[in-house]
Protein backbone atom coordinates (compact mmCIF):
# COMPACT_ATOMS: atom_id res chain seq x y z
CA UNK A 1 0.00 0.00 0.00
CA UNK A 2 1.28 3.46 -0.93
CA UNK A 3 0.80 6.27 1.56
CA UNK A 4 0.43 9.78 0.17
CA UNK A 5 2.44 12.20 2.29
CA UNK A 6 2.28 15.99 2.07
CA UNK A 7 5.69 17.51 2.77
CA UNK A 8 5.75 21.15 3.93
CA UNK A 9 9.29 22.25 4.88
CA UNK A 10 8.23 25.80 5.75
CA UNK A 11 10.82 28.31 6.93
CA UNK A 12 14.34 28.39 8.33
CA UNK A 13 15.73 25.04 9.40
CA UNK A 14 12.49 23.41 8.32
CA UNK A 15 14.04 23.51 4.85
CA UNK A 16 16.98 21.43 6.16
CA UNK A 17 15.47 18.95 8.61
CA UNK A 18 12.39 17.99 6.58
CA UNK A 19 14.43 16.54 3.68
CA UNK A 20 16.40 14.61 6.32
CA UNK A 21 13.22 12.93 7.55
CA UNK A 22 12.16 12.12 3.99
CA UNK A 23 15.59 10.59 3.30
CA UNK A 24 15.27 8.34 6.36
CA UNK A 25 11.75 7.25 5.39
CA UNK A 26 12.91 6.47 1.86
CA UNK A 27 15.57 4.19 3.34
CA UNK A 28 12.88 1.92 4.81
CA UNK A 29 12.23 -0.61 2.07
CA UNK A 30 9.24 -2.27 3.75
CA UNK A 31 7.02 0.83 3.52
CA UNK A 32 5.94 2.66 0.37
CA UNK A 33 5.52 6.44 0.58
CA UNK A 34 4.80 8.96 -2.15
CA UNK A 35 5.90 12.45 -1.17
CA UNK A 36 4.45 15.69 -2.57
CA UNK A 37 6.00 18.98 -1.47
CA UNK A 38 4.15 22.25 -0.91
CA UNK A 39 4.97 25.75 0.35
CA UNK A 40 3.96 27.60 3.51
CA UNK A 41 5.43 30.23 5.80
CA UNK A 42 7.19 33.58 5.67
CA UNK A 43 8.75 33.23 2.23
CA UNK A 44 5.57 32.23 0.46
CA UNK A 45 3.65 35.02 2.20
CA UNK A 46 6.20 37.56 1.01
CA UNK A 47 5.79 36.24 -2.52
CA UNK A 48 2.04 35.59 -2.69
CA UNK A 49 0.49 37.41 0.27
CA UNK A 50 -0.65 34.12 1.84
CA UNK A 51 1.30 32.20 4.48
CA UNK A 52 -0.75 29.06 3.82
CA UNK A 53 -1.90 28.90 0.18
CA UNK A 54 -5.10 27.06 -0.63
CA UNK A 55 -3.23 24.45 -2.67
CA UNK A 56 -1.15 23.60 0.42
CA UNK A 57 -4.29 23.29 2.53
CA UNK A 58 -5.85 21.02 -0.07
CA UNK A 59 -2.74 18.85 -0.29
CA UNK A 60 -2.65 18.34 3.48
CA UNK A 61 -6.39 17.63 3.59
CA UNK A 62 -6.21 15.01 0.84
CA UNK A 63 -2.95 13.34 1.96
CA UNK A 64 -2.80 10.36 4.29
CA UNK A 65 -0.52 12.40 6.57
CA UNK A 66 1.65 15.52 6.54
CA UNK A 67 5.28 16.18 7.48
CA UNK A 68 5.78 19.81 8.51
CA UNK A 69 9.11 21.46 9.24
CA UNK A 70 8.77 24.89 10.84
CA UNK A 71 7.28 28.34 10.37
CA UNK A 72 8.78 31.68 11.29
CA UNK A 73 6.85 34.89 11.95
CA UNK A 74 3.77 33.43 10.27
CA UNK A 75 3.63 30.39 12.57
CA UNK A 76 0.14 31.19 13.90
CA UNK A 77 -1.10 31.58 10.31
CA UNK A 78 0.38 28.26 9.25
CA UNK A 79 0.48 25.57 11.91
CA UNK A 80 -2.82 26.32 13.66
CA UNK A 81 -4.81 26.18 10.38
CA UNK A 82 -2.89 23.09 9.27
CA UNK A 83 -3.86 21.30 12.47
CA UNK A 84 -7.47 22.22 11.72
CA UNK A 85 -7.12 21.02 8.12
CA UNK A 86 -6.13 17.52 9.28
CA UNK A 87 -8.80 17.55 12.00
CA UNK A 88 -6.28 17.22 14.81
CA UNK A 89 -7.69 17.13 18.34
CA UNK A 90 -4.66 15.61 20.14
CA UNK A 91 -1.05 16.73 20.17
CA UNK A 92 1.39 14.04 21.33
CA UNK A 93 4.77 15.31 22.54
CA UNK A 94 7.24 12.75 23.96
CA UNK A 95 10.25 14.04 25.92
CA UNK A 96 12.91 11.37 26.47
CA UNK A 97 16.44 11.62 27.85
CA UNK A 98 18.66 9.61 25.49
CA UNK A 99 21.79 7.70 26.57
CA UNK A 100 25.07 9.49 26.05
CA UNK A 101 23.66 13.01 26.16
CA UNK A 102 24.23 15.49 28.95
CA UNK A 103 20.61 15.68 30.05
CA UNK A 104 19.74 17.57 33.21
CA UNK A 105 17.49 14.67 34.20
CA UNK A 106 18.69 11.43 32.54
CA UNK A 107 15.70 9.38 33.78
CA UNK A 108 13.12 11.48 31.96
CA UNK A 109 10.49 9.61 29.92
CA UNK A 110 7.43 11.81 29.54
CA UNK A 111 4.59 12.12 27.06
CA UNK A 112 2.44 15.25 26.97
CA UNK A 113 -1.04 14.68 25.59
CA UNK A 114 -2.17 18.20 24.72
CA UNK A 115 -5.67 19.25 23.78
CA UNK A 116 -5.30 20.75 20.31
CA UNK A 117 -8.47 22.62 19.40
CA UNK A 118 -9.38 25.19 22.02
CA UNK A 119 -8.18 27.12 25.07
CA UNK A 120 -6.59 30.50 24.36
CA UNK A 121 -5.38 29.13 21.00
CA UNK A 122 -8.93 29.47 19.76
CA UNK A 123 -7.81 32.90 18.60
CA UNK A 124 -10.65 34.94 20.09
CA UNK A 125 -8.91 38.21 20.91
CA UNK A 126 -10.18 41.75 20.85
CA UNK A 127 -9.28 45.32 21.72
CA UNK A 128 -11.94 46.83 23.94
CA UNK A 129 -10.44 50.29 23.90
CA UNK A 130 -7.01 51.85 23.63
CA UNK A 131 -4.67 49.97 25.94
CA UNK A 132 -7.21 47.29 26.90
CA UNK A 133 -7.29 43.90 25.17
CA UNK A 134 -8.91 40.55 25.90
CA UNK A 135 -8.33 36.90 25.02
CA UNK A 136 -11.21 34.47 25.45
CA UNK A 137 -10.35 31.00 26.75
CA UNK A 138 -12.69 28.29 25.50
CA UNK A 139 -12.97 24.94 27.29
CA UNK A 140 -15.72 22.49 26.38
CA UNK A 141 -16.79 19.24 27.98
CA UNK A 142 -16.73 17.49 24.59
CA UNK A 143 -13.12 18.39 23.78
CA UNK A 144 -11.96 17.74 27.35
CA UNK A 145 -13.55 14.30 27.35
CA UNK A 146 -12.04 13.47 23.97
CA UNK A 147 -8.48 14.38 24.97
CA UNK A 148 -8.83 12.60 28.31
CA UNK A 149 -10.02 9.41 26.62
CA UNK A 150 -7.13 9.63 24.18
CA UNK A 151 -4.64 10.23 26.99
CA UNK A 152 -5.84 7.36 29.17
CA UNK A 153 -5.85 5.02 26.15
CA UNK A 154 -2.32 6.09 25.21
CA UNK A 155 -1.08 5.58 28.77
CA UNK A 156 -2.61 2.11 29.01
CA UNK A 157 -1.23 1.02 25.64
CA UNK A 158 2.27 2.23 26.46
CA UNK A 159 2.52 1.48 30.18
CA UNK A 160 2.57 5.01 31.58
CA UNK A 161 1.05 6.53 34.71
CA UNK A 162 -1.35 9.44 34.17
CA UNK A 163 -1.28 12.97 35.57
CA UNK A 164 -3.97 15.53 34.73
CA UNK A 165 -2.53 19.05 34.61
CA UNK A 166 -4.79 21.99 35.42
CA UNK A 167 -5.12 25.36 37.13
CA UNK A 168 -8.62 24.92 38.50
CA UNK A 169 -7.78 26.72 41.73
CA UNK A 170 -7.71 29.98 39.76
CA UNK A 171 -9.55 29.30 36.49
CA UNK A 172 -12.35 27.62 38.38
CA UNK A 173 -14.91 27.51 35.58
CA UNK A 174 -12.76 26.62 32.55
CA UNK A 175 -10.09 24.44 34.11
CA UNK A 176 -12.66 23.25 36.60
CA UNK A 177 -14.59 21.76 33.69
CA UNK A 178 -11.42 20.32 32.14
CA UNK A 179 -10.39 18.70 35.42
CA UNK A 180 -13.83 17.36 36.33
CA UNK A 181 -14.31 15.90 32.85
CA UNK A 182 -10.86 14.27 32.71
CA UNK A 183 -11.28 12.82 36.20
CA UNK A 184 -14.68 11.40 35.23
CA UNK A 185 -13.06 9.62 32.28
CA UNK A 186 -10.42 8.08 34.56
CA UNK A 187 -13.00 7.05 37.15
CA UNK A 188 -15.30 5.48 34.53
CA UNK A 189 -12.37 3.35 33.40
CA UNK A 190 -11.26 2.44 36.90
CA UNK A 191 -7.86 3.89 36.03
CA UNK A 192 -5.34 5.25 38.49
CA UNK A 193 -4.27 8.85 37.98
CA UNK A 194 -2.98 11.92 39.76
CA UNK A 195 -3.86 15.58 39.31
CA UNK A 196 -1.42 18.49 39.53
CA UNK A 197 -1.58 22.26 39.39
CA UNK A 198 0.30 23.11 36.21
CA UNK A 199 2.63 25.65 37.86
CA UNK A 200 3.63 23.26 40.65
CA UNK A 201 3.95 20.50 38.07
CA UNK A 202 6.47 22.61 36.14
CA UNK A 203 8.71 22.65 39.22
CA UNK A 204 8.25 18.95 39.94
CA UNK A 205 9.04 17.98 36.35
CA UNK A 206 12.40 19.71 36.67
CA UNK A 207 13.14 18.16 40.07
CA UNK A 208 11.84 14.62 39.65
CA UNK A 209 10.50 13.87 36.14
CA UNK A 210 10.89 10.13 36.69
CA UNK A 211 7.72 10.24 38.81
CA UNK A 212 5.59 11.19 35.79
CA UNK A 213 4.52 9.48 32.57
CA UNK A 214 1.60 10.71 30.49
CA UNK A 215 0.53 14.28 31.30
CA UNK A 216 -2.92 15.23 29.98
CA UNK A 217 -2.97 18.99 29.44
CA UNK A 218 -5.11 21.87 28.24
CA UNK A 219 -3.75 23.48 25.08
CA UNK A 220 -1.46 26.25 26.35
CA UNK A 221 -0.24 24.24 29.35
CA UNK A 222 0.78 21.37 27.07
CA UNK A 223 2.68 23.75 24.83
CA UNK A 224 4.64 25.31 27.69
CA UNK A 225 5.26 22.21 29.80
CA UNK A 226 6.60 20.23 26.84
CA UNK A 227 9.07 23.03 26.04
CA UNK A 228 10.16 22.97 29.68
CA UNK A 229 10.71 19.22 29.37
CA UNK A 230 12.89 19.84 26.33
CA UNK A 231 15.24 21.76 28.57
CA UNK A 232 15.74 18.82 30.93
CA UNK A 233 16.46 16.28 28.18
CA UNK A 234 18.87 18.32 26.05
CA UNK A 235 16.96 20.82 23.94
CA UNK A 236 14.16 21.35 21.46
CA UNK A 237 16.16 19.57 18.78
CA UNK A 238 15.18 16.28 20.43
CA UNK A 239 11.39 16.63 20.71
CA UNK A 240 9.07 15.25 18.03
CA UNK A 241 5.32 15.60 17.96
CA UNK A 242 2.19 14.25 16.31
CA UNK A 243 -1.08 16.12 15.69
CA UNK A 244 -3.67 13.37 15.46
CA UNK A 245 -7.17 13.50 14.03
CA UNK A 246 -9.82 10.88 13.40
CA UNK A 247 -8.61 10.10 9.86
CA UNK A 248 -5.60 12.32 9.24
CA UNK A 249 -2.50 13.53 11.08
CA UNK A 250 0.38 15.96 10.92
CA UNK A 251 3.88 15.35 12.25
CA UNK A 252 6.32 18.12 13.19
CA UNK A 253 9.28 18.82 15.45
CA UNK A 254 8.54 20.94 18.49
CA UNK A 255 11.31 23.39 17.61
CA UNK A 256 10.75 26.49 15.49
CA UNK A 257 12.49 27.85 12.43
CA UNK A 258 15.71 28.85 14.28
CA UNK A 259 16.62 31.78 12.01
CA UNK A 260 19.94 32.24 13.83
CA UNK A 261 21.30 29.01 12.30
CA UNK A 262 19.08 28.64 9.23
CA UNK A 263 21.05 28.01 6.06
CA UNK A 264 24.21 26.96 7.88
CA UNK A 265 23.55 23.23 7.52
CA UNK A 266 24.02 22.48 11.23
CA UNK A 267 20.40 22.05 12.39
CA UNK A 268 19.73 18.95 14.47
CA UNK A 269 17.44 16.68 12.40
CA UNK A 270 16.67 14.33 15.31
CA UNK A 271 13.28 15.81 16.26
CA UNK A 272 12.10 15.79 12.65
CA UNK A 273 13.28 12.21 12.10
CA UNK A 274 11.65 11.12 15.36
CA UNK A 275 8.45 12.81 14.16
CA UNK A 276 8.68 10.64 11.05
CA UNK A 277 8.99 7.61 13.36
CA UNK A 278 5.75 8.69 15.01
CA UNK A 279 4.19 8.78 11.55
CA UNK A 280 5.28 5.19 11.02
CA UNK A 281 3.58 4.26 14.30
CA UNK A 282 0.46 6.10 13.16
CA UNK A 283 0.22 3.90 10.08
CA UNK A 284 0.75 0.75 12.15
CA UNK A 285 4.40 0.20 11.21
CA UNK A 286 5.53 -0.26 14.79
CA UNK A 287 8.62 -2.29 13.94
CA UNK A 288 9.80 0.29 11.42
CA UNK A 289 9.10 3.13 13.86
CA UNK A 290 11.15 1.35 16.52
CA UNK A 291 13.98 0.86 14.03
CA UNK A 292 14.11 4.57 13.25
CA UNK A 293 14.08 5.48 16.95
CA UNK A 294 16.84 2.96 17.65
CA UNK A 295 18.94 4.40 14.81
CA UNK A 296 18.50 7.95 16.11
CA UNK A 297 19.31 6.87 19.67
CA UNK A 298 22.48 5.11 18.49
CA UNK A 299 23.66 8.19 16.64
CA UNK A 300 22.81 10.47 19.56
CA UNK A 301 24.82 8.24 21.87
CA UNK A 302 27.91 7.67 19.72
CA UNK A 303 27.83 10.58 17.29
CA UNK A 304 28.12 12.40 15.02
CA UNK A 305 26.30 15.25 16.78
CA UNK A 306 25.25 18.72 15.69
CA UNK A 307 26.54 21.81 17.57
CA UNK A 308 23.45 22.09 19.81
CA UNK A 309 24.53 18.80 21.39
CA UNK A 310 28.19 19.74 21.68
CA UNK A 311 29.38 18.33 18.35
CA UNK A 312 30.44 19.87 15.07
CA UNK A 313 28.62 17.67 12.57
CA UNK A 314 26.33 18.90 9.82
CA UNK A 315 22.66 18.06 9.36
CA UNK A 316 23.60 15.91 6.37
CA UNK A 317 26.26 14.00 8.32
CA UNK A 318 23.85 13.14 11.13
CA UNK A 319 21.16 12.11 8.64
CA UNK A 320 23.63 9.88 6.79
CA UNK A 321 24.64 8.28 10.08
CA UNK A 322 21.00 7.48 10.91
CA UNK A 323 20.48 5.97 7.45
CA UNK A 324 23.64 3.88 7.93
CA UNK A 325 22.27 2.61 11.24
CA UNK A 326 19.05 1.60 9.50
Amino acid sequence: MTHEIAVIPGDGIGQEVTPAAVEVLEAIETVDFEFTEADAGDAVKAETGEALPQETRDLAADADATLFGAAGETAADVILPLRQVVGSFANIRPAVAYPGLDALQPDTDLVFIRENTEGVYKGIESEITDGVTTCTRVITEEASEKIAEFGFDYAKQNGYDVTIAHKANVMRTTDGLFLDTAEAVGQDRGAEYDTALMDALAMHLVQRPEEYGVVICPNLAGDMLSDLAAGIVGGLGLLPSANVGEENALFEPVHGSAPDIAGEGVANPSAMILSAAMMLDHFGYDEEGDRVRAAVESVLESGPRTPDLGGDASTDAVTAAVVDEL
